[in-house]
Parts: structure tokens; C-alpha cells; sequence
């Protein structure tokens, strides 16, 4: 997760205690947001930070489009190859907004919200879809992938609200993560795409189906999504950052 995404929470919280100049540039694009005229007020109202931001949520976007391509082409495994391969890719521009918002010393109103919104694309929806692009197509798999997606929205949201009361060390960067991160999902798509190596797709994937047959069929290593989804919305699981 940016550490961009403090200063934002910070500012928006305690606004009058920003140096002169950072609330300056707050104030500045907040009138940028809020005028009426003008049709490239938002674009000009964007950091660099929130640009790179924006190519993190395009790699979740094309990950997604990737994986569809790969169910209407499923004889070749390069869509579903490029699906997984886009998603690491977007945590080098989540990692990389962050570096360039410190190195510009400049804290976007938006950044923590475009850091959400892409995040939630690129390590939440996008892993779903690269899993349902591979067969786990069950009703009760969708369930269960939907409450994957559904934790990742809950904890990016409660992120948000919480940024400005998490403790906090000497250089104002919060001291852990309130349950897991959800760029976290990189382990299970690490493990999406051994499979795929593998050739454990569709019909191969580990473990098989349980209650085949029934209206309770499902692939039991879904349930990696489920924990993952429970340990991302914990308030006890606390993961110090680095």
C-alpha cells in the first residue's frame, strides 16, 4: 500500500496543521476540482504521483480484459498468461506513486482514493476474474470470489477512515497495516500461475470438486481467496510496515 496514501489521509483530517506551502497546493486543487467551467479541470487537478497511480489501475484493467479474452480463446494459455503477468506489474506503479509523491514532496487530495479505486481493480477484481477465467465457474465459487472482492473493497474503504488515527512513528509513517494488505493477493496469483504452468486448469485444477452435482459444488482451493479476504478485513492482524 503507498505510503502516499498517509500524507492524504493526513491532510484531509488536519488540514490547518500542513505547512504553508502543501496546504497551498491542497487548496489549489480543490478549486481545480470544484470549478464549473472548464472540461480538463480534473486532468489538471492531477499530480504526476496520481498519473502513475492511474497506470496501476490500467494494469488491472487489462489483466481483467486479458482473462476474457482467455475464456472466448481457451486453446492457448498466453491471455491467461498475460492476466496474471499484469498484476504484479500494477504493484510496481502502486509502489512507484509513492516514491515519486515523496521525491515531488507533493500530497494529492485524490491520491488516496485513486490509490484505493486502482488498487481494489488490479489486486481484487483482476485475481477473480484470472480465477474464473481458469475454471473456477461454480455458483458457489462465484459466492465465494465475489466475497474475496467484497473484503478487499470493505478494508481499502476502512483504510480511508482509520489512515489519520493509526499510530504513528516519528516521521508521521503509520506503523502497521491494519489486517493485510490487499496487494497480498500477489501470493495466490503467484500460485494461479504455477498451475498454469502446470497445466492444472479447468477440469485438472488441485483438489477438484466437492459436491459435485449439487447446488453446492465448488473447488475447495478457493477457499485461499476466502482466507485471504478474512485476514484483509481483521482489526487484531496487525503487519508492521517496512
Amino acid at each position: 500500500m503507498s505510503q502516499r496514501k498517509n500524507g492524504a489521509g493526513e491532510a484531509r483530517e488536519a488540514k490547518d496543521q500542513m505547512p504553508p506551502a502543501k496546504g497551498e497546493a491542497q487548496d489549489k486543487q480543490a478549486r481545480l476540482l470544484s470549478q464549473e467551467a472548464g472540461h480538463f479541470s480534473l486532468v489538471r487537478a492531477l499530480h504526476l504521483a496520481d498519473f502513475i497511480t492511474e497506470l496501476n489501475g490500467f494494469c488491472g484493467v487489462m489483466s481483467i480484459f486479458s482473462s476474457l479474452r482467455y475464456c472466448t480463446q481457451p486453446s492457448s494459455n498466453t491471455n491467461l498468461y498475460l492476466a496474471l503477468s499484469l498484476i504484479p506489474l500494477g504493484l510496481f506503479f502502486d509502489f512507484m506513486d509513492g516514491k515519486v509523491a515523496r521525491w515531488r514532496q507533493k500530497a494529492s487530495l485524490m491520491g488516496q482514493e485513486l490509490d484505493s479505486l486502482a488498487d481494489l481493480i488490479s489486486f481484487g477484481v483482476s485475481p477473480a476474474a484470472a480465477a474464473f477465467s481458469m475454471g473456477f465457474r461454480t455458483p458457489a465459487d462465484h459466492l465465494l470470489l465475489a466475497f474475496f472482492v467484497l473484503c478487499g473493497l470493505t478494508r481499502l474503504a476502512r483504510f480511508n477512515v482509520t489512515v489519520a488515527m493509526v499510530p504513528k512513528d516519528a516521521t508521521g509513517k503509520s506503523k502497521y497495516f491494519e489486517g493485510t494488505p490487499i496487494p497480498m493477493s500477489l501470493g495466490m496469483v503467484s500460485v494461479m500461475t504455477f498451475w498454469v504452468y502446470k497445466g492444472w486448469t479447468h477440469a485438472q485444477i488441485p483438489m477438484g470438486v466437492w459436491m459435485q452435482g449439487t447446488v453446492l459444488e465448488f473447488h475447495p482451493v478457493v477457499a485461499m481467496f476466502v482466507l485471504h479476504g478474512c485476514l484483509m478485513v481483521s482489526k487484531s492482524v496487525h503487519i508492521p510496515k517496512p
